[in-house]
């Protein structure tokens, strides 16, 4: 314990900088508990305030910048490839489109507060077309914000943390491997979480396959788009309506069967929806098996309701 502590005091710069790193490249690795204690160790470090902020912001917006990139060349697939490996549930997604919809790139000063929000929302700005300066302006902003309120913390309440150090040091090998523990802990706990959320989603689908074929035979079954207003742009099921979580009370008439999908890991969206619909008083209620990617890849038609090139323009806007 005495030697990381020694290694933030000698070598407090790189240290935050890969810490910070690290973790907005996606790892589950808190910077946020680093940053403080590097804040409340500035006195006796050879690092200043504005250099440690500094630092900081720099590996944020480094690791920020590349998830932008990513976004800006792969769109919507690379949001999908983040939420498959990320330990947060799979609706991540559309909650961080909803939000940054919602704001725009003012919405980034604020990401790294929001668990799962802020990698997401750097993808996300890139798919949607953010201009650079924009995205750097605010995410900047966002990475100050945050970083200085950890170090400011650390440095306002500099005593009590160098009494829990002391405490921890005290302890020796003890201590490290309490830190050690409460790292696995918070990992676990994050892994634990996912796990139930899948296992939630447990039921049955329908497969692309079959809903063609009913919506051919003509079968009275409501077909369900829960995405976001930006991806229906993009393209929907023909024939299927909007619906969001505040409009899940609707009552869309009498079915056979609804059949909801999204474009999102594991159907999740589709899934929960689904579940909210049955417990409104639709009988038989499915999620489609892959959502649109798994429509598209049949080969079987979409329909536009908006212009796409018209849609990406207003976004940008």
């Amino acid at each position: 314990m005495q030697s990381i502590l020694q290694l933030i005091e000698e070598h407090g710069l790189v240290v935050v900088f890969l810490n910070v790193l690290v973790e907005q490249a996606g790892a589950p690795v808190p910077a946020y508990p680093i940053l403080v204690v590097a804040g409340a160790l500035l006195d006796t470090s050879g690092y200043s305030a504005f250099a440690l902020l500094g630092v900081a912001v720099f590996g944020a917006l480094l690791a920020d910048f590349g998830w932008y990139l990513a976004g800006r060349r792969y769109g919507r697939k690379m949001l999908s490839t983040l939420c498959r490996i990320s330990l947060s549930p799979d609706s991540c997604v559309r909650q961080t489109e909803s939000i940054y919809l919602r704001w725009g790139p003012p919405s980034l000063m604020v990401a790294k507060f929001i668990p799962g929000f802020a990698s997401i929302a750097s993808v996300l700005a890139g798919a949607v077309g953010t201009p650079k300066r924009s995205f750097l302006l605010f995410d900047v902003i966002g990475a100050a914000l945050w970083a200085g309120s950890a170090i400011y913390l650390g440095s306002l309440f500099s005593t009590a943390v160098d009494e829990l150090l002391d405490i921890l040091i005290s302890l020796g090998m003890l201590g490290g491997l309490l830190l050690s523990i409460a790292l696995l802990l918070f990992v676990a706990n994050k892994w634990w979480q996912r796990k139930r959320f899948v296992k939630f989603l447990c039921m049955e689908r329908v497969t692309p396959y079959e809903l063609h074929g009913m919506l051919e035979s003509g079968d009275h079954a409501i077909v369900v788009d829960v995405r976001s207003a930006l991806a229906q742009a993009q393209g929907r099921i023909p024939g299927a309506i909007s619906l969001t979580a505040s409009d899940i009370a609707i009552n869309m008439g009498p079915a056979d069967e609804v059949i909801v999908y999204c474009d999102c890991p594991n159907d999740a969206s589709a899934a929960m929806v689904a579940k909210q619909l049955m417990q409104q008083g639709y009988g038989r209620v499915r999620p489609l098996a892959g959502g649109i990617e798994a429509w598209v890849a049949a080969g079987y038609p979409i329909e536009f309701d908006i212009d796409p090139d018209t849609a990406a323009t207003a976004t940008k806007a």
